[in-house]
């Protein structure tokens, strides 16, 4: 279990970090709308529900009821909503936010930056409708560029930064049809060795290694490849990656797909921590002093989600909050803009009346007509306990008799309609920012206004 930020929301951030240890932004920083570096930090599938949930748990994690904690990006002085639809989707899939935020522009869902006039799939029309990405226009001003993610780094939203596809699901050169290699389309990884990264670090090796060396690929080991032409260093695992020199760009591969689940780590697990990947990656891009951009994604909030189980949701949001705390620890937040935010929303709800600090992955507990907590769980109307936390859809959908629903951090939470995997929600997400330029964030936004944030920070667009 990763530690846990800290205690509840007191009148002022030096009292905050009196009384709990943890590190706040003290006052208001003087914006100046440009800053020399830009960390964005997504929670894949963190809608607001997700972050309550959050919230509740690590408050109770640290020992307190859980409603009144402060997580750390809520200590942030400029809050926007945010609209997440795609171009042809009411609720959204990770490729067509990612690339809303990484180019300005929104587009199809399973699409990453590519324009919304060419067809998903349909290759001989990628060439047409190619969109600039952040982390191509970053490298073109001379900035450090680095990617973070406990997800596969050829998936969405890391691809994002880098990557021009039809098909999301294009990760190595086996998974893209015959038609969309002769068109001349490029799978993600190959993508991702292509582009001029400084670091780069997550899961995905099998998209990387040919089946000859236990990967998915067809052809040959790219990341040797990538080492002969560029002479960056490899990393398979934690020691490896902070041993790297620091004069090379680094890739980090630290799982054949993604990287493990909090819940699930041993003690013998060689793969760093997502707070250990920031701070890392921080201190080697500062060290170039050229400026940088910076995004990292925990991509395993939605993957809990998506199996229906909140417990693993909720572990990776608090190693996700731990990275953040990490981050504004090392960084000044006069120079570096962070920024916090989700591509997407799932529905998660918290239902029933509980009673102050009831376990958020427990069983509804209501209080009496008195207010007083009762000393047993509440009944839904066919007499079955319920959880707090529940799913509109879903894997834990019943049929026939409900059973009364396991509790616990690796519970399956229970749906109302069957899925095989829960899905994303169509809600505005939030996102939470510091530092200069943060004060563009501000009332409802489109998703695709973030990249408009970040550009004019970092002075890539006026």
């Amino acid at each position: 279990m990763p530690p846990i930020f800290p205690l509840k929301r007191l009148a002022s951030a030096a009292a905050i970090t009196l009384l709990c240890g943890c590190s706040a932004f003290q006052t208001s920083t003087p914006e100046t709308g440009k800053a020399k570096n830009v960390i964005l930090f997504i929670g894949d599938g963190m809608g607001i529900s997700t972050v309550t949930a959050m919230r509740i748990y690590a408050g109770q994690q640290a020992g307190g009821s859980g409603e009144e904690y402060v997580l750390p990006f809520e200590t942030f002085d400029h809050v926007a909503l945010v609209k997440t639809y795609n171009t042809n989707q009411q609720v959204p899939d990770s490729a067509g936010t990612a690339s809303a935020m990484h180019t300005g522009h929104k587009t199809r869902a399973g699409v990453l930056g590519i324009g919304p006039e060419a067809r998903r799939q349909n290759c001989a029309e990628a060439q047409q409708y190619p969109l600039a990405t952040l982390g191509e226009q970053a490298k073109n001003r001379g900035l450090s560029v680095g990617i973070v993610s406990t997800a596969r780094l050829t998936h969405a939203t890391p691809g994002a930064v880098y990557a021009h596809t039809l098909e999301r699901d294009w990760e190595n050169d086996q998974a893209m049809p015959e038609l969309a290699h002769q068109q001349g389309c490029v799978d993600i990884a190959k993508q991702l060795l292509s582009f001029p990264f400084d670091l780069a670090l997550g899961g995905g090796l099998a998209n990387f290694l040919p089946t000859s060396e236990g990967g998915k690929r067809g052809d040959n080991n790219i990341v040797t490849e990538w080492q002969q032409r560029t002479q960056g260093s490899f990393a398979k695992t934690a020691a490896q990656m902070y041993s790297a020199p620091t004069n090379a760009p680094l890739l980090g591969l630290f799982s054949p797909s993604h990287m493990s689940y909090m819940l699930d780590k041993t003690a013998e697990s060689t793969e760093p921590t997502l707070a250990e990947m920031t701070t890392e990656s921080i201190r080697r891009l500062a060290s170039k002093n050229k400026g940088y951009y910076l995004m990292v994604e925990s991509g395993r909030i939605d993957h809990g989600h998506h199996a229906g189980q909140a417990g693993y949701a909720l572990t990776e949001g608090a190693a996700f909050a731990d990275a953040i705390q990490a981050a504004m620890d090392v960084t000044n937040p006069e120079e570096t803009l962070i920024l916090v935010t989700a591509d997407h929303s799932h529905v998660l709800t918290m239902a029933g009346y509980p009673t102050r600090g009831n376990p958020i992955l427990g069983l509804v507990v209501s209080n009496d007509s008195h207010g007083e907590t009762e000393n047993h769980p509440a009944l839904a109307g066919d007499g079955v306990a319920y959880t707090t936390l529940g799913y509109q859809n879903g894997p834990g959908a019943v049929s026939g008799k409900r059973p009364t629903p396991d509790t616990g951090e690796k519970a399956l939470q229970q749906s109302l309609i069957p899925a095989g995997s829960e899905t994303h929600a169509g809600e505005d997400v939030a996102l939470y920012a510091h530092g200069p330029g943060a004060e563009r964030v501000k009332g409802v936004m489109e998703q695709n206004r973030i990249y408009d944030v970040i550009s004019r920070a970092l002075g890539l667009k006026e």
